[in-house]
């Protein structure tokens, strides 16, 4: 097989700062401690308020952390987006997307929900998911407290959080309680069989030995079985209908690339309106590392239009 492309601005960027690494048993504690030193490094402005709120978890559970961004100079009852941080199931923090809603509250008068779920491996499915529809469900019962219209939620995230916002959207779905207006799904990691040429590609960033690491932490039992539930790996869902309207973007040289792709085209027999963005030769999480590429600025600005259709008038 030839080389995948890699972007060349992308690549530069990488090499020029500190990587991610492995992530395994071995390195999960210094990766963790490593990222939430990255998230006191951002700078934030003062133009949009931060609040936490401790709220109830799944029955029989330990409550939960919601994170609330709204900006300063907003009135009324604003649309909101629900966040799944990232970190393969495995680690990260709400504060890791500070800077998104920093932006994304003044840009599109929107209230950034982000929820600290519970990670792998201390706490393997389902707890992570469960926690995810405990805030969920929290939000749309109180969120009018919170200056939230909440008629239009609608849910994302990057990652290990993509996932588990494409497994939120089918839990909400399955259990007919709530409603989402749409998923914004940033290279969702959903398929946890890993077969895949592309989940087998020798990428940087997030390798085939991080992710076999992420998807054994959180299935414990389940992994390397054929038990593994949809609302586990979203991939398996045999039925995706009756999904909100869709927003998934991935990069070529991103392990997730073929299993998203692949989602995307199911939705779309599904009958589900999708939108696929495919970025060559970008890694996993590009528009992090190398904010500046044109291919990152490009996504930034694809994401941005779907949003603003979302929450128009």
């Amino acid at each position: 097989m030839a080389e995948p492309f890699f972007d060349p601005e992308v690549r530069a960027a990488l090499e020029a700062g500190p990587s991610l690494g492995v992530v395994n048993a071995d390195s999960l504690e210094k990766v963790r401690a490593n990222r939430l030193l990255l998230n006191e490094q951002v700078p934030l402005s003062d133009d949009v308020t931060r609040v936490d709120h401790v709220v109830p978890g799944p029955d029989g559970a330990p409550d939960i952390r919601l994170r609330v961004h709204r900006s300063r100079l907003a009135e009324g009852e604003l649309p909101c987006l629900y966040w799944i941080h990232g970190g393969g199931y495995v680690l990260g923090s709400p504060e890791q997307d500070d800077l998104r809603f920093d932006r994304w509250c003044q840009r599109f008068g929107l209230v950034g929900v982000a929820v600290q779920y519970r990670l792998a491996p201390e706490h393997p499915y389902p707890a992570a998911i469960e926690d995810c529809y405990a805030g969920l469900r929290w939000v749309k019962a109180h969120g009018a407290d919170l200056g939230i219209d909440t008629t239009r939620i609608g849910i994302g995230g990057p990652s290990g959080g993509g996932g588990l916002a494409a497994a939120l959207a089918l839990v909400v779905r399955d259990r007919a309680e709530l409603e989402i207006a749409y998923q914004l799904l940033i290279y969702p990691m959903i398929d946890d069989t890993r077969t895949s040429v592309t989940a087998n590609f020798d990428v940087p960033v997030w390798s085939p030995e991080s992710n076999e690491f992420g998807w054994s932490s959180y299935l414990g039992d389940l992994f390397g079985t054929a038990d593994v539930p949809a609302h586990a790996a979203p991939a398996r869902a045999a039925d995706l209908s009756d999904l909100p309207p869709t927003y998934i973007m991935v990069g070529t040289l991103d392990g997730f690339a073929d299993e998203d792709i692949d989602y995307a085209q199911r939705l779309n027999h599904a009958g589900v309106p999708v939108e696929l963005h495919v970025y060559p030769g970008a890694p996993h999480g590009f528009e992090g590392f190398a904010p500046e590429a044109e291919v990152s600025r490009q996504a930034r600005r694809d994401i941005n239009n779907w949003l603003a259709a979302r929450l128009g008038p």
